[in-house]
């Protein structure tokens, strides 16, 4: 089917409602099976069986993913299920500076691009660090196996399910999401310490940090302006500032339990299993706590019962 100009496309719609109406589900339809042919390609690396027989012949596979930060770690848990499928090395190659796609009324630290060089540099000595990733670098034109940036072929809802699982489905490979997929050495220094963070995107209006302040040892990781955010609510939260997201993850791995929003610093916590308590954003719910000792909320009385919970120890 051929797509119709502007002018056929707004003519049929106010002269024929019911035909622009299957006109558009028709492009649906199309995009829908373009998709799926590109999946069933031979050339197109989908399900255990194709991953394993092309394990067999090669000595690594190569990734390509674009970001946001948070999606890529949320991809490494499907890259680690690769990884003990086919038993080979895995190399992550990841893109600079594709144009970012949310909203402008919503604030971003990289403003109107998914990945730029400092945030790729953050990201390496973590992802670098698992045992089942060979090589991350920047991508420079490096002819990839697998780009994971498929699940943006605009089939996937990017507004509700699992971040986690997107990956999954382009691939065909069911990531094992109750499990850790992020190691590495606690900072221990941390460990009676509850660390917050909670980006200027994806709040929910109904929650007030300000009862935080009652608890003595509550320190903030994330950018400056998130950090002199909180602290209106939160007069004592000390600010952490780290070096690279490896530094982050220790943190993480280390303090008593985690406070997040669907942010960055959530996808480390999420992936490396700690105790961690997710606030909601009901107009976006794309991330979901899997395995123990993971909780999330959208109303107040929830979430102050749970820190008190966590703090007690349970």
């Amino acid at each position: 089917m051929a797509k119709k100009n502007i002018i056929s496309k707004l003519y049929l719609k106010y002269s024929d409602k019911k035909a622009y109406k299957l006109y558009k589900q028709e492009l649906v339809n199309l995009k829908h099976a373009r998709f799926e042919a590109e999946l069933k390609s031979s050339t197109s690396l989908i399900g255990p069986q194709k991953i394993k027989a092309f394990a067999l012949v090669n000595k690594c596979i190569d990734f390509n993913h674009s970001g946001n930060a948070g999606d890529i770690i949320y991809a490494l848990a499907t890259l680690k299920r690769i990884h003990q499928i086919a038993g080979i090395p895995l190399n992550l190659y990841l893109k600079l500076n594709r144009p970012s796609t949310i909203s402008p009324d919503l604030v971003h630290p990289l403003g109107n691009v998914m990945l730029n060089a400092r945030m790729v540099q953050m990201l390496i000595p973590l992802i670098q660090s698992q045992p089942y990733i060979n090589i991350c670098d920047v991508n420079n034109n490096v002819k990839v196996d697998i780009d994971l940036d498929f699940f943006r072929a605009s089939i996937i809802p990017q507004d509700r399910g699992n971040i986690a699982h997107w990956c999954g489905y382009t691939t065909g490979i069911t990531p094992r999401l109750w499990q850790s997929w992020l190691t590495v050495d606690a900072n221990k220094n941390y460990g009676d310490d509850i660390v917050v963070a909670r980006s200027e995107r994806y709040r929910n209006s109904m929650i007030d940090y300000s009862f935080l302040s009652r608890y003595d040892k509550i320190k903030f990781i994330g950018v400056e302006s998130e950090f002199k955010d909180i602290q209106k609510a939160i007069p004592h939260i000390q600010w952490v500032q780290v070096n690279d997201f490896l530094q982050m993850a220790q943190i993480i791995a280390g303090c008593k339990f985690f406070i997040g929003n669907q942010s960055f610093p959530y996808s480390l916590a999420e992936a490396l299993k700690v105790k961690r308590i997710l606030e909601v954003c009901v107009e976006v719910i794309n991330v979901v706590p899997e395995g123990d000792v993971g909780y999330d909320f959208i109303f107040q009385e929830h979430f102050e019962a749970l820190v008190q919970e966590l703090d007690a120890g349970s």
